[in-house]
């Protein structure tokens, strides 16, 4: 059974201003992905979640993923996809009964029953079960098992993964969105996830049943805990911090019989528009340009030897316009006095998280001191309700609900 594992499109996704969507990008990316899955014929493809930047997804976003689902469904590739916390699963599962006889199969949400949905599949080994499990939470996972005392991650996927009618005999594929990690240790991220550090933490062992787990929530793509469990990584950089991870593309998995080892290799995609850092001396970075002529790039610019000024700037903005480039971001490092802070530059802050933005906030008012993991976790839910919150409408009675539910839990806490 071979099939792709791919996470975090983040469909209508903005850089600096920059729409992905419109500048190119992701349709390119989509079309990258039909032309793989038409060369490597894999037996289905399995997205983990963050489908969309936003739960309230603009219309060319809905038209994009649309044409990646009828392109795979054209070529009779099987589809499995689960909601992420970007998006909305009640949105992102319209039609799902549907659209489950063109072999595209939604994770529905989950408290419309306590089991997660589960598609077969056959080989010439036999079947394999993959299990659609949308991003999930404490609250949402006690209401649905009507058990209270769920009040961490790791406990409430264990109690929601143990009501499922798991046969350990088989071979098992499971697709999720969550912070995944190995014996409480994260590893480095890519950049661009709306998370603070320690929250939600669910543990790599609460996934023992499964032969293979297709993450996704972290940008970065790298195995948890055992060479099974693994996040697939955003297909494009969507933060220059992501340029830490050389290649991404899907990865293509391989299950051969039950008990063998698994074969995992990242299928690299180029993008249209690569991002770069320019970092160091003006005038080595001006010298270096001028030497070695790359086009149609997004770029960063830090200065290491002076202050940013128009003049600074200018020679590298007119470059970067003359190559069809873009410079998306630019700072300096520059500290004439020792000890002195340099403040942010507004695209770092630009690029910061919510959450990160918010705990900033609470030390500053705070004399410096920050906030505790009970904080931490509280601004974390605040942040992802406003990151997946509609910019142009007002808070739902269900997203204040949903805050007012976290903030009772959290008193009642012992």
């Amino acid at each position: 059974m071979r099939f792709l594992h791919l996470a975090d499109l983040h469909f209508g996704k903005s850089i600096h201003g920059v729409s992905l969507l419109e500048n190119g990008d992701q349709g390119f990316w989509v079309d990258r992905l039909l032309a793989l899955a038409e060369e490597l014929r894999p037996d289905a493809v399995l997205i983990a979640g963050d489908v969309y930047d936003r739960s309230a997804p603009s219309g060319d976003a809905v038209e994009l993923l649309s044409r990646m689902l009828e392109g795979l469904a054209a070529q009779g590739i099987p589809v499995m996809l689960v909601a992420g916390n970007h998006d909305s699963v009640q949105r992102l599962s319209f039609l799902s009964p549907v659209l489950a006889q063109k072999d595209i199969f939604i994770s529905r949400p989950l408290f419309t029953s306590r089991k997660l949905d589960c598609v077969t599949l056959e080989d010439e080994h036999g079947p394999v079960r993959f299990w659609l499990m949308p991003y999930v939470y404490p609250a949402l996972i006690a209401q649905t098992l009507e058990d209270e005392s769920l009040r961490d991650n790791d406990t409430a996927v264990r109690a929601l993964l143990a009501e499922q009618p798991i046969d350990p005999g088989e071979r098992n594929v499971l697709i999720a969105h969550q912070n995944v990690t190995a014996n409480g240790v994260e590893a480095l991220r890519g950049g661009s996830e709306s998370m603070v550090g320690g929250v939600g933490q669910v543990d790599f062992h609460a996934f023992d049943a499964f032969d293979y787990v297709a993450l996704g929530h972290i940008h970065a793509a790298y195995a948890v805990g055992r060479d099974t469990v693994r996040y697939a990584g955003s297909p494009l950089c969507y933060h220059f911090d992501e340029l830490r991870q050389a290649e991404k593309g899907p990865l293509l998995v391989e299950l051969g019989e039950k008990g063998e080892p698994v074969k995992i290799r990242l299928q690299h995609t180029p993008p249209l528009h690569p991002m770069r850092e320019l970092r160091g001396a003006y005038e080595e970075l001006r010298a270096a340009e001028l030497q070695h002529p790359r086009t149609g790039e997004y770029l960063r610019l830090v200065l290491t030897d002076r202050r940013l000024s128009p003049e600074t700037c200018a020679f590298f903005e007119e470059l970067a316009r003359s190559r069809g480039s873009i410079l998306m971001d630019r700072s300096s490092e520059y500290d004439p006095f020792r000890g002195e802070v340099t403040a942010p530059s507004t695209g770092a802050v630009r690029e910061k998280r919510v959450e990160e933005l918010f705990c900033d906030f609470y030390a500053e008012r705070s004399g410096g001191t920050p906030p505790t993991e009970q904080d931490q976790a509280l601004l974390a839910f605040a942040g992802e309700l406003l990151q997946n919150a509609d910019p142009h409408g007002v808070p739902t009675g269900q997203e204040i609900e949903k805050l007012l539910d976290y903030l009772t839990e959290q008193e009642v806490r012992p």
